[in-house]
């Protein structure tokens, strides 16, 4: 059985929310009801910011400049959470034997993997696994991924997801979509360490499903000024047909009941996906209150943001989790996980 041991995370400087309205979006927006509205409903009251725009400008940039500022940022970051997640493990960097990276949000060849590895001293024969631009959810299959080589091959891996939303910040429109987007994301990185047979969260179960029919209304899309995100407001609606029957089904297929469940860890996407996950599986008032609490201090960190939650998770009482993520497809993931001692 695949477990995971040890859990870090690592952020950039914190802002506020209403500095960063005042500050800067104000202007960006027109100063446009509409954006005021979407940014004060948010959930967000602080997030990390890589590149503060009340600081330094980016929209204009090129993808070229703000991959270049990918290359330099990314490291330092995803380096501390890794080395965190081990520590928390109890374990060195030349223990493991696969590494897995996730980002949707910056990318170069070597990547952020070989720069891990050189900065740690990995061993050469260390295996490497990048996963790239499947966006939310990509914590969730990552963590399959380190759990399967955890399991057939009885070493431990580590993974590591790292999101720079910051970098991406678009030039000024009257897009909804991109109210939305800038409201809600940010940057983190944050890193699991997995092992066979150890005290930990057991990884039992992980299932995906998607709505290809639905693949429009949510999308990351490369353009010439970062990439922009595409973000309709019938995706909670699509998600509320799909929840339940997804759960259920991996629940059923390890013996278990929704009754059963002592913990939610769902990936705060906004307020309104919180609330339709809540009501779609019959949830108690403070079910989500580690989504909720993730949501408001730190953003929607893409991958990296479930593994915040778990990380509120992991000092609650309860052993049996479920972890659930979505993202462009429209895609949601979800993993069943028990605590072993």
């Amino acid at each position: 059985m695949a477990v995971v041991t040890g859990l870090g995370v690592a952020t950039p400087p914190t802002v506020r929310q209403e500095a960063l309205w005042d500050g800067y979006f104000r202007a960006h927006f027109g100063d446009r009801g509409l954006a005021r509205r979407i940014f004060a409903g948010s959930g967000v009251r602080t997030r990390h910011a890589t590149v503060d725009p009340v600081t330094e400008d980016i929209a204009h940039w090129s993808t070229a400049r703000r991959m270049a500022r990918f290359a330099e940022e990314a490291p330092p970051l995803a380096t501390a959470a890794l080395t965190a997640a081990l520590a928390d493990a109890g374990r060195v960097p030349s223990d493991l034997g696969l590494l897995a990276v996730v980002s949707c949000t910056g990318y170069g060849t070597p990547g952020l993997d070989v720069a891990l590895a050189d900065t740690l001293g990995l061993p050469a024969d260390t295996q490497r696994l990048l996963i790239g631009h499947m966006g939310c959810y990509a914590a969730i299959p990552g963590l399959g991924a380190v759990s399967d080589f955890a399991a057939a091959r009885g070493l431990p891996a580590a993974l590591v997801c790292v999101e720079l939303t910051t970098l991406h910040l678009q030039p000024p429109d009257e897009d909804p979509e991109q109210m939305v987007a800038h409201a809600l994301f940010s940057d983190a990185a944050a890193a699991v360490v997995v092992e066979p047979d150890a005290p930990g969260w057991e990884v039992l179960d992980i299932a995906g499903h998607t709505e290809t029919d639905a693949r429009d209304l949510m999308t990351w899309r490369i353009t010439d000024h970062g990439f922009r995100m595409g973000l309709s407001t019938r995706v909670p609606d699509v998600l509320a047909g799909v929840v339940r029957p997804v759960v259920e089904k991996m629940l059923a297929r390890n013996g278990v009941d929704l009754a059963e469940v002592d913990g939610w860890a769902v990936h705060p996407g906004g307020p309104r996906i919180l609330d339709v996950v809540a009501a779609e599986l019959a949830l108690g008032p403070d079910a989500l209150a580690p989504s909720r609490k993730v949501l408001a201090e730190h953003g929607n960190c893409s991958s990296a943001t479930v593994l915040l939650v778990l990380r509120e998770l992991a000092a609650r009482p309860g052993d049996l989790v479920v972890t659930m993520a979505f993202g462009p497809g429209l895609t949601l993931y979800t993993a069943l996980l028990r605590r072993s001692r």
